[in-house]
């Protein structure tokens, strides 16, 4: 499944209305770890079907960071149901990205 540039505007539709999970990687342009981080989360979202993956730009989201509590970047946060089941800071290995998602 592709990954979805999350916004404020699709967030309600594509987050807190998705009938699947929805693991959220917070990332920034200017930041190393996050540059490593996301191509391991383009390749989950490739390879898990069960779970929808979304990406956030924090400097472009800075509402939805602040909803989040995102005090350093990459954060992984991984959404049930609307609420925020668990969450990551800074990076972490692919092996790593599909056990925090089961």
């Amino acid at each position: 499944m592709a990954v979805i540039n999350i916004t404020s505007e699709n967030y309600e539709e594509e987050v807190m209305k998705s009938d699947k999970p929805v693991l959220l990687d917070f990332w920034a342009v200017w930041c190393g770890p996050c540059q490593m981080l996301s191509p391991l989360v383009d390749e989950v979202a490739e390879e898990v079907s069960d779970v929808k993956v979304g990406k956030i730009n924090v400097d472009e989201e800075p509402n939805l960071a602040a909803k989040f509590s995102v005090m350093g970047v990459p954060t992984l946060a991984l959404v049930k149901n609307g609420e925020v089941d668990k969450t990551s800071v800074g990076f972490i290995p692919k092996e790593e990205i599909l056990a925090f998602i089961k």
